[in-house]
């Protein structure tokens, strides 16, 4: 167990922002709120799930100790992203829409997530809400013992179960399986291309559109350039930005800024 300081980290905020969906709330113990964040990635079942609770607005304590802190969750939580900077940008603007979206979701941080889980999660995403999808995910971790299975783990047979909830969506996933279990060099390939590489190169999957290629580079190749606009942030941008988003004012962390915006949407509907 270790106690840390984390400035810009809401555990709520973060869990309800869209951009992941296997933490789990525990129940709160005097008012402290914890949730469980399962392992992850290839090396996912060396570890065991984090659990982190909220001591105060800064304070956490985590069940993981600090070597795992140093060598997994410090990375997941993006704590060599200066979000002060970003902060200081947003109320040194003339911004006043996102100054009211930053005071509602400033604890919300860009987790750095494993790239794979990040392509099927955002796969199934397409048309669908949160609660729906981290069902399905859920029930295919559940099919997998527990954890998301990599493409060569991958049981496709699952796909055929309509209890998942996939729908249309079951081509997409088994083109990127198969896709992934062939190609097995691709994943690190997607994470040493830059941004622009790596978005077109999404786009050539099958199911894959801007939407869900934007979602994949900032969420699971922490592109935080990337600016994924679904039906909700294309509405905002039309009803605050009618003269068009100030993409150059942000440029190097528009990515966060959608969140912000897109937490404020989802919360004010």
């Amino acid at each position: 167990m270790i106690n840390l300081t984390i400035r810009h980290l809401d555990l709520k905020q973060t869990a309800e922002s869209g951009q992941c969906f296997r933490w789990k709330r525990l129940n709160d113990v005097d008012g402290h709120m914890t949730y469980s964040i399962p392992s992850f990635g290839p090396k996912q079942r060396e570890f065991k799930a984090l659990t982190i609770t909220s001591l105060s607005e800064d304070e956490f304590i985590l069940s993981c100790d600090q070597r795992e802190w140093n060598t997994y969750w410090y990375t997941y939580f993006d704590m060599d992203t200066d979000y002060d900077r970003v902060e200081k940008k947003i109320y040194d603007s003339d911004d006043r829409h996102i100054k009211d979206a930053f005071a509602l979701g400033s604890g919300i941080r860009i987790l750095k997530q494993d790239l794979w889980e990040i392509i099927i999660t955002f796969l199934i995403s397409q048309n669908n809400n949160i609660t729906r999808i981290t069902r399905s995910v859920e029930e295919i971790c559940n099919r997998h013992g527990g954890y998301m299975p990599r493409p060569e783990e991958f049981d496709l047979s699952i796909l055929d179960d309509k209890s998942i909830g996939l729908g249309y969506r079951v081509p997409y996933i088994e083109y990127a399986v198969k896709r992934f279990t062939s190609e097995y060099e691709l994943l690190t390939e997607l994470t040493q291309m830059s941004y622009e590489e790596s978005y077109e190169t999404l786009l050539s999957f099958t199911g894959i559109g801007p939407k869900v290629a934007n979602c994949i580079c900032l969420f699971g190749l922490h592109h935080i350039e990337a600016f994924p606009i679904d039906t909700h942030v294309k509405q905002l941008l039309t009803k605050y930005y009618p003269q068009g988003f100030p993409y150059k004012y942000y440029e190097g962390v528009a990515g966060i800024i959608q969140q912000y915006l897109f937490y404020y949407e989802l919360h004010n509907r």
